[in-house]
């Protein structure tokens, strides 16, 4: 708790810092174009604004309470300018600087914490902070029920065993004992049936 509190209070006296800075000098337009931009250094500064520009933007889209239309757009800034910074990091590489899309900083949010995708390479549209609970929008970070695959005949073949057969199931000893107890049962009905049986003829005997 106490290591984020610190990260934030970094955060913000950064973005003081920068505020400050803003203030004592005439803010410079950034070029519209990456290409137009012919010196390393000044390619650095624009990407370093970016990065700013974007945290900043990632903190704000982290209040749900902003409301739909304000978290849609900041998302769209947010990607818009991602997709700015993977532009100026291109053109870094061409004018002989470090590779930053695998080397530079991360983005993090309002607690300190890294962004998820924060390079700018990549295609498709990324959703950032409160946004991902937007209407429409969450259904696409739920994962879809597993259906349950139905096991070909090879696979319910593969199962089958002794044991399925009942080749083993006199190998403990229960098995005969119970064939033992049902055949003594029906020895005795059988024996029952022949003595009245028996018995039935007898009297039958006696009345001729």
């Amino acid at each position: 708790m106490a290591r984020n509190e610190e990260k934030a209070q970094s955060m913000l006296n950064r973005f003081l810092a920068f505020k400050d800075e803003e203030k004592r000098k005439p803010r410079e337009k950034r070029p519209y174009l990456a290409s137009e931009c012919r010196d390393l250094a000044e390619a650095d500064k624009w990407r370093q604004q970016i990065i700013r520009e974007i945290g900043r933007k990632v903190m704000d889209i982290q209040n749900p309470g902003l409301g739909e239309h304000r978290l849609r757009d900041l998302n769209d800034e947010i990607n818009k300018l991602m997709r700015e910074k993977g532009h100026w990091e291109a053109r870094i590489l061409e004018l002989g600087g470090p590779n930053y899309a695998k080397l530079g900083p991360k983005i993090t949010d309002s607690e300190g914490k890294e962004v998820d995708i924060a390079s700018g390479r990549g295609p498709g549209y990324r959703y950032f902070g409160a946004a991902k609970q937007l209407p429409g929008v969450r259904e696409l970070f739920e994962k879809p029920p597993e259906l349950k695959r139905r096991r070909s005949r090879y696979e319910m073949y593969k199962r089958i065993d002794a044991d399925y057969y009942g080749y083993r199931d006199d190998e403990d000893g229960i098995l005969e004992k119970l064939e033992k107890i049902a055949e003594e049962d029906m020895r005795s009905k059988a024996l029952r049936d022949w003595q009245r049986i028996e018995a039935v003829k007898n009297e039958a005997k006696k009345k001729c």
